[in-house]
């Protein structure tokens, strides 16, 4: 199939697939006219793909991830499994960062309004 009935079956947008492509996500054979041609498989890798953007993984990331599909093994698994560990350390890590941040937000906010409060007091009075 061409890039594009690829893309409408997997729900993506063509620019997708050419980015996954590029990113050496994605393999296509090449017609003698330079067309890109997918097999039925490719509907389901790339589903997949979607699912580990999804889950915040990176590019970089998804291809390291990807021998665990492409050549299955215990190695390939357990590696995978530790980068999708990592990953999700690393948004944990993320996610403490941007609570904290919030948090300060929270403070600046009630020391404004408090602010706030007293200057319409200071106009009224």
């Amino acid at each position: 199939m061409r890039i594009g009935e690829l893309a409408a079956r997997a729900g993506v947008s063509v620019r997708s697939v050419r980015y996954y492509e590029e990113q050496g996500l994605l393999t296509a054979t090449r017609s003698t006219s330079g067309q890109r041609h997918y097999t039925e498989d490719e509907i389901e890798r790339v589903a997949f793909i979607q699912r580990l953007y999804a889950a915040g993984l990176s590019s970089r990331t998804i291809a390291e991830v990807l021998p665990c599909v492409d050549t299955p093994s215990e190695e390939n698994s357990d590696a995978a499994l530790e980068r999708m560990a990592q990953e999700r350390d690393r948004l944990s890590a993320h996610i403490d960062d941007l609570m904290r941040t919030r948090d300060a937000l929270d403070e600046l906010v009630v020391t404004a309004k408090a602010h706030r409060k007293l200057l319409r007091l200071a106009v009224a009075g």
